[in-house]
């Protein structure tokens, strides 16, 4: 029998500042709940939530999808046909631009390659706030800068994507070993032979990885884009639905989806294959 089970009291009166710790971590966790929970129903509240207006939504949602079915494209498939590989040309192109564009600016936001944060700082802040403006924001830019079609929407997947892989490049090229660096300099590299050989061998296979995920998520981002005048299939499912053709609607929604599905099914292959190649360089 341990001494807790013998004598309760006496181990809570021989280490007090234990116990003491633990019910000061209970009362922190209480009070988080209890805040969390004021704050969901006060949103609630606020954003005037109705149990009724949800309900009749769920209903009239439920029509349309019985509008929607079955999905019929009519003598419109061409049309969306050569719309889709337009999203798929918009989101390859935008992010593509956004990764050759990125790659140098991450170097310069890397606190293993700029140790000044002096010179580090302005970098971060610049991805920071090019990070921090939607795509959808930047397509409504673009679209007065270009006019619109597809253009306005490479430029804007391009110019979103820049903030956003600035930094995973840059914590990809933080996080890498700094043992195969010291064997570049110890062997009497400059600065630019121990990024070229010591790290970007490492972090390649993981910008890849992260590029072909960011091509599927844009695919998506490249349909929303398009419903405000950046071209592709987003434009047709837009006009669609302000003519209440749901059985077209249907039918683009389902080209979306195989689409998506189908780069998903391509981007894990590619991202496997190079992850098991990069495996067997560093064997």
């Amino acid at each position: 029998m341990t001494l807790a089970t013998r004598d309760p009291d006496r181990l809570v009166a021989q280490y007090p500042e234990l116990f003491r710790a633990a019910q000061n971590s209970r009362l922190k966790a209480v009070a988080l709940g209890l805040a969390a929970l004021g704050l969901f129903l006060f949103g609630c509240w606020y954003l005037e939530f109705s149990l009724d207006r949800l309900i009749t939504g769920f209903r009239q949602l439920g029509w349309f999808v019985m509008l929607m079915i079955p999905p019929d494209p009519g003598t419109s498939l061409p049309t969306y046909l050569v719309a889709i590989g337009e999203t798929l040309s918009i989101a390859f192109l935008g992010t593509l631009l956004a990764a050759v564009f990125a790659l140098p600016v991450s170097l310069l936001a890397a606190r293993n390659i700029i140790p000044s944060v002096f010179l580090r700082f302005p970098v971060r802040r610049f991805l920071d706030s090019i990070r921090g403006i939607d795509t959808l924001i930047w397509a409504l830019v673009w679209i007065n800068v270009v006019g619109l079609g597809p253009f306005a929407g490479v430029l804007a997947i391009a110019t979103s994507d820049f903030g956003a892989f600035g930094k995973l490049f840059s914590e990809a090229i933080e996080g890498a070993d700094s043992k195969q660096v010291e064997g570049i300099r110890a062997a009497g590299g400059n600065k630019l032979h121990e990024v070229r050989f010591g790290l970007m061998p490492q972090v390649l296979p993981v910008i890849a990885g992260q590029i072909l995920y960011f091509i599927e998520s844009n695919t998506r981002s490249a349909t929303i884009i398009g419903i405000v005048g950046a071209g592709g299939i987003g434009l047709q499912l837009a006009e669609q639905i302000r003519v209440l053709e749901w059985q077209k609607v249907s039918s683009l929604i389902l080209m979306i989806l195989i689409a998506v599905a189908v780069i998903d099914f391509i981007s894990n292959r590619l991202r496997f294959a190079i992850i098991g190649r990069a495996g067997e360089v560093r064997a």
